[in-house]
């Protein structure tokens, strides 16, 4: 029983470092925007 509990605290561990990282990367880190430009062929607007 003790090497259940001692995975589940590392799994619980790990987990918990994850979630930090995603946490931190959401909220740290600002995306730079910029503008984008996408070029529509004309047969596109045709109904077929």
């Amino acid at each position: 029983m003790p090497s259940l509990f001692r995975f589940l605290t590392v799994v619980a561990v790990i987990v918990g470092i994850v979630y930090g990282v995603i946490f931190a990367l959401a909220n740290f880190v600002n995306p730079k925007p910029r503008e984008m430009i996408v070029t529509v062929p004309p047969d596109k607007f045709l109904k077929k």
